[in-house]
């Protein structure tokens, strides 16, 4: 499989669902919850059927795990993970902190991972082995040694108030060790910005396949080191997740590991 034709199909399909979103954004006429706090939007579900359209117009025997849709099965070893608006809550604020995540796994191989910021126009990308682009330039995480140097970033999962005293706990820690933590509202983003040196560390829990997964490949391309809390390599159906710049990786495990490993 020519995985180049990969990339170019999911960079084609970021920029048809980012369109839907730019055309949708401050003027939505559906706003649903899937949650207390976990928002659908007629722009979620409009992007999502551009860019499986898009995809299945090239490859109509991969499958296609999607956010809202769920799992359309295929016929070959391939399949595609997307996300069509990360940062939906952001989105219905016409906060422009959102984005497009597409990747592409071979069995449980990512193997190529875009992320679309239609807003700031910042397009992530990466294939397996080939290693991480900003805009068609190469990207590395930053060389920041110690985290008393670095600006961390941190998600809350939806069920945040079922688990409060370990978010607070894992913040406050992180808060007073590091120059400062960040909550930017998308897991995407917050990988991608990792990758390019914005942010030396980032954690989170609860997180779902399609928020992490293009973003893992542009993080680990880019130098990046990311495991689970108690330094498990990350797949993306693990619950926790630890990315940082590999060099401030333990200083990180020490301050959001707990003994009982929650």
């Amino acid at each position: 499989m020519d995985f180049g034709k990969i990339k170019s199909v999911a960079l084609k399909a970021a920029h048809q669902g980012a369109d839907v979103l730019m055309a949708k954004m401050g003027h939505l006429s559906e706003i649903n919850k899937k949650g207390a706090i976990d928002l659908v939007t007629d722009a979620d579900t409009a992007s999502e059927k551009v860019i499986m359209d898009t995809i299945q117009a090239f490859f109509p025997e991969h499958a296609i795990l999607a956010e809202e849709s769920g799992l359309s099965d295929g016929s070959s070893a391939f399949r595609w993970i997307i996300d069509p608006l990360d940062g939906t809550t952001n989105f219905a604020h016409s906060l422009g902190l959102f984005a497009v995540s597409i990747a592409c796994a071979r069995e449980d191989d990512i193997i190529c991972g875009v992320v679309f910021n239609p807003v700031s126009q910042e397009l992530f990308s990466a294939i397996k082995g080939e290693g991480a682009q900003l805009n068609g330039q190469p990207i590395r995480v930053s060389d920041i040694p110690d985290v008393g140097e670095s600006l961390l970033v941190t998600g809350f999962p939806y069920n945040v108030g079922d688990i409060l005293d370990q978010i607070m706990t894992r913040l406050s820690r992180c808060l007073a060790a590091s120059q400062g933590v960040r909550r930017l509202g998308s897991a995407a983003l917050d990988l991608c910005y990792l990758a390019c040196g914005r942010f030396e560390g980032f954690w989170e829990q609860n997180l779902k396949p399609w928020d992490t997964a293009a973003g893992l490949l542009i993080a680990r391309e880019a130098g990046a080191r990311v495991t689970d809390f108690n330094n498990h390599e990350f797949t993306i159906d693990m619950p926790q997740l630890l990315a940082t710049n590999d060099k401030i990786h333990h200083q990180m495990l020490d301050l959001i590991s707990f003994k009982d490993g929650k």
